[in-house]
Formats: C-alpha cells, structure tokens, sequence
C-alpha cells in the first residue's frame, strides 16, 4: 500500500482552509468516502504516514467542490506549497543550483513524501530530464498535476526558463510506472 507523509496532508488541508475557510472544508470532509472521512475527522499528525487513497479521495472532492473539477487547482496548489517551502535562505540555495541539482534535490524530497513508491531520475542533456516513479496505482492519477506543479515551479524558481512538463508515461496508466519528462532553457 501507498503512503503519503501526514506533513502534506497538514500543509495541503491548512492550505484549503486558508484559500477557502473552515466552511468549504467542512463541505469537503462532508462529501468523502467513510473510511476517508474517518482519517480527516481526527486529528493529522505531520510524522504519521496516511493511506495515499485516503488523500487522493480528498483531492478528488476539493476539485469538485473548489474548482468545478479542473484538475488544474492541484498544479496550481502543488507550486504554492514549493513556493512556501522555499522561502528565505532555501530560496536562494535553490537559485544558485543548477536544474540538475534542483530536479535531484525535489526527487529526494519526494521520497521522503511517499513509502511503497521509488523515484529515479535520469538527466538527458543539459536541458532536459525524465523522472520514473514506479509505485503508484491507478486511482491516485490525480497525484501527476501535484509532481508537476513541484517540479515546474523548483525549476522556475531556479532560474530555468521555458519549463514544460508532463507525463509522458501516466499514473492512469496502471502500469505501476509513469514517468514525467521536463525540459527547460
């Protein structure tokens, strides 16, 4: 089974109700599975790890209650939470780095983020990168517009310019591997 760092869950649930309130999440945790709603209604610890169903669950209902079901608020919400991880001397240590480093050092964060998936990257060139996770099920494709959203903004932050990303292999696949290509000037 999957599992998902209780630190995003927290910084990810503290998120919605500062964007949103207290009221829209409530609705949220209104509308998820029995079980979900269960690990949301207690209390999130930030070194307990969750059920990455439980918080795929989650985001599926806070796309359909905040953005209409576009998929995009989680790239959106994925640079935001980069951005807010990176501030003061972080920020600068991500500037000077190069996207090499940049990309290794996010990879390494997120395997810190989830047991039961590995995460590989492998440089092609100096403008461009393929990152295979092999892991994740079917039913947590939703997790592909967050890994976007993270790798994206590190690299702008970095300085890199023109960065385009995207699975060229998905998580809906279901085939356990999907693999996320970037390029960048």
């Amino acid at each position: 089974m999957v599992q998902i760092k209780g630190s995003v869950v927290l910084d990810t649930v503290r998120a919605i109700k500062i964007r949103a309130g207290e009221e829209a999440y409530a609705k949220i945790i209104s509308l998820l599975k029995d079980e979900t709603k269960k690990v949301f209604e207690a209390e999130l610890f930030s070194s307990t790890w969750y059920a990455l169903d439980h918080f795929v669950n989650f985001l599926e209902v806070e796309i359909k209650v905040l953005a209409n079901g576009n998929e995009e608020i989680l790239i959106r919400g994925s640079e935001s939470l980069v951005e807010k991880q990176l501030q003061g001397i972080y920020k600068a240590f991500v500037k000077l780095g190069s996207p090499e480093f940049i990309i290794k050092r996010v990879a390494a964060v997120h395997a810190t983020y989830f047991q039961g998936v590995s995460i590989d990257v492998k440089m092609e060139g100096s403008s461009k990168a393929v990152i295979r996770y092999a892991g994740f099920e079917k039913q947590h494709r939703c997790m592909e517009y967050t890994i976007i959203g993270f790798f994206r903004k590190a690299l702008e932050i970095s300085g890199a310019k023109n960065v385009a990303a995207g699975f060229t292999t998905r998580i809906s696949a279901g085939t356990g591997v999907a693999e996320l290509a970037l390029t960048w000037n």
